[in-house]
């Protein structure tokens, strides 16, 4: 499956990226292709706005997201996840060993 990894990053240390590289690891150890938003390169405009745009066209590629800890507190992981639902697309909460049930 090619997976979304939507979490939490402004105001987070390390911009959360940490977290974001661990998801990624796991859900690729369990063989899943993976969007990890922490991965791109910033914007030529630099502004979270030039990170949304990137994020909305990755989510848009994706068969699924994978919500870390903390989005619902997020403004731009909200975005993501009404995207993903409006979409059609099943969201999942990051599990352990980076299993989703599908």
């Amino acid at each position: 499956m090619r997976i979304y990894i939507a979490g939490p990053m402004t105001g987070r240390s390390q911009f959360n990226y940490p977290a974001f590289h661990q998801a990624a690891t796991l859900l690729r150890a369990a063989g899943h292709v993976v969007i990890n938003p922490a991965e791109n390169p910033a914007p030529a405009c630099g502004s979270w706005i030039g990170y949304m745009r990137m994020s909305v066209a990755q989510v848009a590629s994706v068969d699924c997201l994978v919500m870390l800890p903390g989005w619902p507190r997020s403004k731009g992981a909200r975005i993501e996840f009404i995207l993903a639902k409006l979409l059609g697309l099943d969201t999942y909460p990051l599990k352990k060993k980076g299993t989703i049930p599908v």
